[in-house]
């Protein structure tokens, strides 16, 4: 796919789908539709670049560090940010908002929120396994549930990708994973009354599970994760799982977990499927992480 660069993974329909877009923005950009036991195989060409900010291309084409999941310099970085939901900028945002709960693993459950409009989305590129929302209603109405949860229950916002990653080859059984959120869904709901904005209207529970839409079943223990590519690096093998930005690769060797944010901003070419990866890649264990680049 020479002239081609990556411009992430989501989720518009409950399947993962990779867009791409032309090397210097010229043209209409593409999508491709991601199958379970399908080959991929990509390498990158050249240097990594900024992606820019809010659909405008970076006025220096800065180049930007290989581990870097945004993909952005210091200056598009912050104008991005500055017009989104997370940076509080745009209180008197007419839109309808949902707070959810969202289930990685044991013990790794968080609260957050996301336009009504996007439906469950959000919690798809987050790579939540089971979701319940808890309510609906104006955005600052859901910052302060969100606070509340933190405050009240101690219940994180953000769960880091290398936890979530850890877990999803011995995850337990669909009703254990319910029963965890059902669980703070309780909790959360005795706050009524206690700091509950009046604005929200409580939404009632209801697990959903995305075990089977990532194919989790099909995911075995990451042997290796990327942390960044290079000029020439290779990664293919077999996709076997999908979840969040994450691809579940198997290869000759072992399973390999690419974390698909890390592809923005290269010029990307199709490379054999059976390749495997080029380089040292991150081991994953009971010795932690260890750095390393393909």
């Amino acid at each position: 796919m020479s002239g081609w660069r990556c411009t992430g993974l989501s989720w518009p329909a409950g399947v993962p789908v990779l867009g791409w877009a032309r090397t210097g923005g010229a043209g209409r950009g593409r999508t491709s539709t991601l199958a379970y036991g399908s080959e991929l195989g990509f390498r990158a060409e050249g240097e990594r670049t900024c992606v820019g900010a809010r659909g405008n291309a970076c006025p220096v084409s800065a180049v930007v560090p290989a581990r870097s999941t945004g993909a952005r310099c210091a200056e598009c970085a912050r104008l991005d940010r500055a017009h989104s939901v997370a940076a509080d900028t745009i209180a008197d945002d007419p839109r309808t908002y949902r707070v959810y709960l969202a289930w990685f693993g044991p013990g790794m459950v968080k609260v957050g929120i996301t336009g009504e409009a996007r439906e469950a989305a959000r919690l798809r590129e987050q790579g939540a396994v089971v979701f319940s929302w808890l309510g609906r209603g104006p955005l600052m109405a859901a910052r302060r549930t969100e606070e509340l949860l933190r405050s009240a229950l101690g219940v994180p916002d953000r769960i880091p990708y290398a936890r979530k990653r850890a877990v999803r080859a011995v995850l337990p059984g669909a009703a254990e994973r319910a029963a965890e959120i059902e669980g703070l869904y309780a909790r959360a709901a005795a706050l009524e009354g206690a700091g509950w904005p009046e604005a929200l209207e409580r939404l009632p529970f209801e697990a959903v599970d995305h075990a089977g839409l990532f194919g989790l079943a099909g995911c075995g223990t990451a042997g290796r994760v990327v942390t960044g590519l290079v000029d020439g690096g290779v990664v293919a093998g077999r996709l076997v799982a999908a979840a969040g930005p994450d691809l579940h690769l198997e290869t000759a060797d072992e399973d390999v977990v690419l974390d698909t944010r890390l592809m923005t901003g290269w010029d990307l070419v199709a490379a054999d499927a059976r390749a495997g990866v080029s380089a040292p890649a991150v081991a994953v264990g009971g010795g932690g992480v260890q750095d390393g680049l393909f």
